[in-house]
């Protein structure tokens, strides 16, 4: 095409336009890209490892010093039996709430001071299940208000790495069964996630409580019979994938 023939072109806006329009098109076109979205979870169940006490006081009096006084004795007797047993991650102390509060009478019509009341709390939890069982028999200032069991990061972070592998593995199958079902050969992983979750009920373990006042077992280091449960580990991966002939 002559100089003077483009020329006259670019001086006509509708030609200039038709000779455009085409290469914009081509310019503009991108591959078709097929992308799935799916997911794939896995989930195992794991004896939880971590039993977890917690020993309760009440105590109440005319005055606030005397039920302050019953409280601290019987928290500090408890300490001396639990710290005996006490090693990190194994068996692990310490005290809890800490409480105290008035008590009143209605009188003609007012309410009165009448005397005080007042809770203490020590917990100990760890993975030594049978020394910590054995406290039942060897504290005998505080009650037992709860037993209940969970499962410690070292057995949840180990489970979670099979429980991984596992999802994973099930997304890649996923994915190249329905590369496949769609007429594709082979597949292409784009941005996946990875949600990991302990869930399952903490089994508590129903008991009679012991009255402070009641003497202590005949045989000290008598256990408390526990039965610990099972905590479920999940994980779901779930992403896209671009499928490739």
């Amino acid at each position: 095409m002559s100089s003077n023939r483009i020329l006259k072109l670019m001086r006509n806006p509708v030609c200039m336009a038709g000779l455009l329009l085409p290469f914009f098109a081509l310019a503009g076109e991108s591959p078709q890209v097929h992308m799935l979205n799916l997911s794939a979870s896995a989930t195992q169940e794991v004896q939880q490892d971590v039993i977890n006490i917690r020993f309760s006081a009440s105590k109440e009096g005319t005055d606030a010093a005397s039920v302050r006084q019953a409280l601290q004795q019987a928290l500090d007797a408890a300490l001396v039996e639990a710290r005996k047993l006490a090693k990190p991650g194994a068996v692990d102390v310490q005290t809890g709430n800490f409480s105290m509060y008035p008590r009143y009478t209605n009188r003609f019509g007012s309410n009165v001071l009448s005397g005080w009341m007042g809770s203490a709390e020590l917990l100990v939890q760890g993975r030594d299940v049978t020394a910590i069982s054995q406290l039942s028999g060897r504290i005998s200032t505080m009650n037992i208000s709860s037993v209940s069991f969970s499962l410690s990061r070292q057995a949840r972070e180990k489970q979670e790495s099979e429980v991984i592998a596992e999802a994973v593995t099930k997304f890649k199958s996923r994915a190249q069964d329905f590369t496949q079902q769609f007429g594709f050969r082979t597949y292409q992983i784009g941005i996946v996630n990875v949600n990991t979750e302990d869930s399952g009920p903490v089994r508590v373990q129903p008991m009679m409580l012991r009255s402070a006042a009641a003497p202590a077992p005949s045989s000290l280091g008598d256990a408390l019979p526990v039965e610990p449960g099972k905590s479920t580990v999940s994980v779901t991966v779930n992403g896209s994938v671009q499928m490739l002939p």
